[in-house]
């Protein structure tokens, strides 16, 4: 039998069937929104946790999905600035995604979390570092996959302490709340060994010279220098102190541990001390997880490629393990188990902060590799 379709009686079996078909995508996909700098200056970093969340996903994928669904990334730049993080908050929102793996970088993470915790939207940061993304705000929809600058600022300082055994230390900053917050950190604990800090003092990050904290460098009688902020300005500072015969070693927290920094830095990057999370790489039972990576051409191996990871990961278990799609519930159930992740099995204090994490110190070679410190 033929069927004649009007024009009209055509145009609403296609509305109906896109309709059907968007329905289905829909329930078929759960969206992930990869908040981070995609431009600007710390590219780098939103790469490196982009390529840790499409690996898991591409695996998790790969393995069925969740619950019968597949996950699907959709990537917002927030240029790592804080006043764009509660505008990416508000576009996830309004978008409709329950879940963020983000933000990078500490000042727009702190911008966005209020948004998120208010929307009952699920984030997980993989390098946000700041206490005060959580820090006595009663958060249940946030968490980290990533230790905090209250614990790598005491292991940068203990190993300064045991380790280095300066005479007198000076402690540079970028002014924003993750490099401040961790010099100030490493300052404390350096202090309260009876460490001497002959200078404390931030430095306009952005800037393109930094002859005068160079001086202030030369003449403090420091014979050591922890930096806490980002790649462009310790790699400048490391150049510009080469060039003016400054003879120290430098430190730095995960931030400056990009290799963009051999570009800025040049030679004078050769012996750069940086805290990072462990190698999770050398786990043997990451294996499987490394070859996923390097199949793609995607490094491993960087600061946050496996934070990123594990933070994927955290939300397809917890989404597995609340047994729906509810972010609510999904939290919930973060906050009362733990989760096998490639950075070990992690679990959440109530604020959302790891329970434990480990950070190891490595040396920065100007071929653009590192190595443990031994």
């Amino acid at each position: 039998m033929n069927i004649r379709f009007t024009p009209v009686a055509a145009a609403v079996g296609l509305a109906a069937g896109m309709l059907m078909s968007t329905g289905a995508m829909a329930a078929d996909t759960i969206k992930i929104a990869i908040a981070g700098p995609f431009t600007g200056a710390l590219t780098q970093y939103g790469t490196m946790v982009k390529e840790g969340v499409d690996t898991a996903i591409e695996q998790i994928n790969a393995g069925g999905g969740v619950l019968g669904k597949k996950f699907e990334a959709v990537t917002i730049d927030d240029g790592c600035e804080p006043k764009q993080g509660p505008v990416v908050a508000n576009r996830v929102v309004n978008d409709k995604i329950h879940y963020v793996v983000g933000h990078v970088c500490s000042g727009a993470t702190i911008a966005a979390t209020s948004i998120y915790n208010n929307e009952g939207v699920v984030m997980v940061t993989p390098s946000a570092t700041s206490p005060a993304v959580t820090d006595g705000k009663n958060y249940d929809m946030i968490f980290r996959t990533i230790g905090r600058d209250d614990q790598q600022g005491p292991a940068a300082a203990k190993f300064i302490i045991e380790k280095i055994k300066p005479q007198q230390v000076a402690v540079l900053h970028d002014k924003q709340s993750y490099g401040q917050g961790i010099a100030s950190s490493v300052k404390s604990e350096l202090e309260k060994a009876g460490v001497k800090v002959g200078l404390f003092e931030g430095i306009n990050a952005g800037d393109s010279d930094y002859s005068a904290v160079i001086t202030k460098l030369k003449s403090s009688g420091a014979d050591f220098v922890y930096y806490g902020g980002y790649h462009p300005e310790m790699g400048l500072l490391l150049r510009q102190g080469a060039e003016q015969g400054l003879k120290v070693k430098f430190m730095g927290p995960e931030g400056v541990g990009n290799p963009d920094i051999n570009a800025i830095a040049g030679a004078s990057v050769e012996g750069l001390l940086v805290t990072l999370p462990a190698d999770f790489t050398k786990d043997p039972s990451n294996a499987a997880i490394v070859k996923a990576f390097t199949d793609k051409k995607r490094d491993p191996g960087g600061a946050f490629q496996m934070t990123a990871y594990s933070a994927m990961t955290s939300i397809a278990e917890g989404i597995k393990g609340a047994g729906v799609d509810d972010p609510v519930k999904v939290a919930a159930y973060l906050h009362a188990n733990s989760v096998a992740t490639p950075i070990g099995k992690i679990s959440w204090n109530k604020q959302g902060d790891l329970n434990d994490f480990k950070f190891d110190v490595f040396t920065w070679h100007k071929d653009g590799s590192k190595s443990v410190y031994k």
